[in-house]
């Protein structure tokens, strides 16, 4: 069987068909295709779907065509690779997922601070599906890309349909889908890690998963696992740290993060209470081998178990606008957890810092 991730209209696209390029058979063999679109469409038209056909016993295909049963103009088909078809061995423990990076984004410190922190705590590789941002960030983006540590895949939805930034279908709305696309990103990075990294996690860029009782996600990782061994999915509750409570810590080597566009996460270390009459939106780290088709809060397909990781274990350090403008500082909840740190933090964002002006001292002496 092979799955392919497509975004299809839920009542226009009715059937389609696989066309297999079998190896030493000149002629393309076909399958007809079931489409599955994902429960989670949130009222847009569009969604995201598997679109899976079972390849004929008789063929060995590496690459594949998918087209409607009426379209004959085979040079208008598009051709992708079938891909991960083998076990690989992990290149990465940790994957992080960010679904999308939009409205020319410009929060360059607490972006750096957050690929620092997620390195700190065991990331080998995030994930950005990029749609726009200044070119401060996009400097930055380019500095991690030559690192080694992010990988970023062009994402322009708007030029094939009306994306908007509602995650919800409202009144006269006129988006063909939902949120930059954003679940068709997170199950396209959850199979793009099939087979390169243990574990996945699925989250947004102003959010950490910050353990409470270990230092990486490695040692929690390893606890969990070994106390819930059938478990593949674990949801993170997710707390607010409002941005606009700030408490300076007086850390030593930060006075040039003023300069840098965005907000600085060690300033930030008051949360607010939990809503209990509102839905809390967990994230989550799979096994990515386990989740076949997920959501932005849950998985909607999986195998194995899912497992609500408590609050005195990890939360997700979401540094955002309040949820709740209104809450004095003494009704804000002191947390300090991502204080342990600091030391390290500050001299990863300091080495970053720097080589980006060295880099750009560089380029103008080159011009």
């Amino acid at each position: 069987m092979v799955r392919v991730l497509g975004i299809v209209h839920h009542m226009e696209v009715k059937k389609l068909c696989c066309y297999f390029c079998c190896t030493g058979q000149k002629a393309l063999l076909s399958a007809d295709a079931t489409i599955d679109v994902h429960l989670d469409r949130f009222g847009f038209p569009f969604g995201l779907a598997d679109i899976n056909c079972r390849m004929p016993p008789t063929c060995q295909a590496s690459h594949m065509y998918i087209a409607e049963p009426s379209d004959t103009d085979s040079e208008t088909w598009p051709r992708f690779e079938i891909r991960n078809r083998e076990r690989e061995q992990f290149s990465a423990n940790f994957t992080v997922c960010i679904s999308t990076m939009f409205g020319n984004y410009s929060n360059a410190l607490q972006f750096i601070q957050t690929i620092e922190m997620y390195k700190l705590l065991g990331a080998q590789r995030v994930t950005i599906y990029s749609k726009s941002c200044t070119q401060l960030v996009k400097d930055i983006l380019d500095y991690y890309i030559k690192e080694g540590t992010v990988e970023v895949v062009p994402w322009p939805i708007e030029k094939y349909l009306r994306s908007t930034g509602k995650w919800r279908l409202e009144g006269n709305n006129d988006g063909d889908i939902g949120y930059y696309g954003q679940l068709s990103t997170l199950n396209d990075c959850l199979y793009r890690n099939m087979y390169r990294s243990k574990y996945v996690l699925l989250n947004d860029l102003d959010e950490i998963i910050l353990p409470f009782q270990h230092m990486t996600w490695d040692s929690m990782m390893e606890s969990l696992q070994r106390e819930n061994p059938d478990v593949g999915v674990f949801l993170f509750e997710s707390h607010n740290f409002p941005q606009t409570a700030v408490t300076d810590g007086n850390f030593p080597g930060v006075s040039s993060w003023k300069n840098v566009p965005g907000f600085n996460l060690l300033n930030h270390v008051h949360r607010e209470p939990d809503r209990p009459s509102v839905f809390n939106a967990r994230k989550m780290i799979v096994d990515p081998r386990k989740v076949f088709q997920t959501s932005v809060h849950s998985v909607l397909k999986s195998q194995g178990q899912t497992q609500n990781v408590p609050l005195k274990t990890a939360l997700v350090h979401h540094c955002r606008s309040p949820h709740q403008p209104n809450l004095k500082r003494s009704q804000l909840i002191d947390d300090r957890t991502i204080w342990k740190y600091n030391v390290s933090l500050i001299r990863n964002v300091n080495h970053v810092l720097n080589q980006l002006l060295l880099n750009k001292a560089e380029e103008q002496e080159q011009s």
